[in-house]
């Protein structure tokens, strides 16, 4: 199927390190981002009261948005005999309150004039996120970078791109998914289980083999049921948003926020379920014996262990033969969840769908003896420091395969 293009979102992207000048009320109170890079984006025209939505971003809270204007100006317009300094101007609201100085800041222009004003903690994660979606090169200093979105197939979304965009709120959409409306067809306007959706979406691809390499089956597999499921949560949404939310001509508010966050939670819950069976999927026809779920110590319990529960508990099989799998489709802090989920088990591994994990984490992963496995177009979204001990899945199928063979 033929997927969005990034410039279908964005027509381009500033990103540079705040000063405390811009970033400090106690430093400056101007509320203005020295701006003379961005005339590349905004023009050399003054423009004022800019539509933009304000977003901060971090690893270790949930995204605050706030809508807001920006205005663009030269502050030297009315003065002939000096040279233009161009600045952006905002209104304090809840995101500004947050940064600080050293905080990366991206505003991203829309194809509808509107502007995406990101704020993001110094090497967190969700700095690498964007500058991979953005196709903008790691720098130390994060001096001002600006770049166009080409209208071309170097802007296709890949599937780490659409992860980063619902970062964002934003739902990729794809030109040609009213072509899998017969896929769905049997399940009408209705969510059917997770164990069903997940099996659709491998049945649905017929020409992908499960003994294939394990890292392009496990994301065709992935791929295929998202798009499917946002397919039909739109038809969902749509049916329901023809009904109405009126009760006895009053409307429903109360309904109409039960069904909003209902869409929210189901889209969450799925994604890690979905994960989950498409890697027991993966692994049962790769012929691997494991268990799922099954309790080890103090009432933990791992998403996977090789070969089981009996043979953990019994003491006299090698703890070196063991292995656990934590599966997590975005890790943020919860990956630590892991580290205790399996005593006899030193090294631990766990697979994710998250793309860019910020060096700092991975370094806490790798000291605290966690091994974080990906599928393999993954990888390109970390940086080239990290990737070479980062783990595949493939890999991961033959390290469990190697360990059976040895009993």
């Amino acid at each position: 199927m033929q997927r969005g293009l990034l410039s279908d979102y964005f027509e381009g992207v500033a990103v540079k390190r705040l000063s405390a000048v811009e970033a400090d009320p106690k430093r400056s109170h101007q509320h203005e981002f020295q701006g003379g890079h961005l005339r590349k984006l905004l023009g050399d025209d003054d423009r004022l009261k800019i539509p933009a939505r304000f977003i901060w971003l971090s690893d270790e809270q949930e995204a605050i948005s706030e809508d807001s204007v920006v205005s663009w100006y030269d502050s030297r317009r009315r003065q002939a005999h000096r040279s233009a300094e161009y600045r952006l101007y905002y209104y304090a609201n809840s995101v500004t309150a947050l940064m600080g100085e050293g905080d990366i800041f991206f505003v991203a222009m829309r194809p509808d004039g509107t502007a995406m004003i990101i704020v993001t903690p110094k090497d967190s994660t969700i700095q690498s996120q964007l500058i991979y979606l953005f196709g903008l090169e790691q720098q130390p200093d994060f001096t001002f970078k600006v770049k166009e979105i080409p209208e071309d197939q170097s802007s296709r979304l890949d599937f780490a791109a659409r992860y980063i965009l619902d970062e964002l709120g934003i739902d990729a959409e794809e030109p040609e998914a009213d072509k899998l409306d017969n896929i769905l067809e049997p399940f009408g306007i209705n969510f059917p289980a997770t164990t069903d959706f997940s099996k659709l979406a491998r049945d649905s691809l017929t020409n992908v083999n499960a003994s294939d390499n394990a890292d392009s089956v496990l994301m065709a597999w992935i791929e295929r049921e998202e798009l499917l499921f946002r397919r039909l949560e739109r038809l969902v949404v749509a049916d329901r948003l023809r009904a109405g939310f009126l009760t006895n001509k009053v409307p429903d508010v109360d309904g109409f926020i039960s069904f909003s966050l209902s869409v929210q939670n189901r889209r969450k819950s799925r994604a890690g379920k979905s994960l989950e069976h498409h890697v027991a999927a993966l692994f049962s026809a790769r012929k691997l014996k494991f268990e799922r779920g099954v309790e080890t110590e103090l009432r933990n319990k791992p998403d996977f262990l090789f070969p089981g529960k009996a043979a953990y508990q019994d003491l006299q099989f090698k703890a070196e033969k063991l292995t656990m799998l934590g599966s997590k489709s975005t890790c943020k802090d919860r990956w630590r969840q892991v580290l205790s989920e399996a005593e006899r088990i030193t090294h631990k591994h766990l697979l994710t769908l998250e793309p860019g994990i910020s060096e700092n984490q991975t370094d806490e992963m790798r000291a605290k003896k966690l091994q974080l496995v990906l599928p393999a177009s993954l990888h390109a979204t970390y940086r080239e420091a990290q990737r070479s001990w980062l783990m595949n899945v493939e890999d991961f199928v033959k390290l469990v395969k190697d360990r059976e063979a040895s009993d």
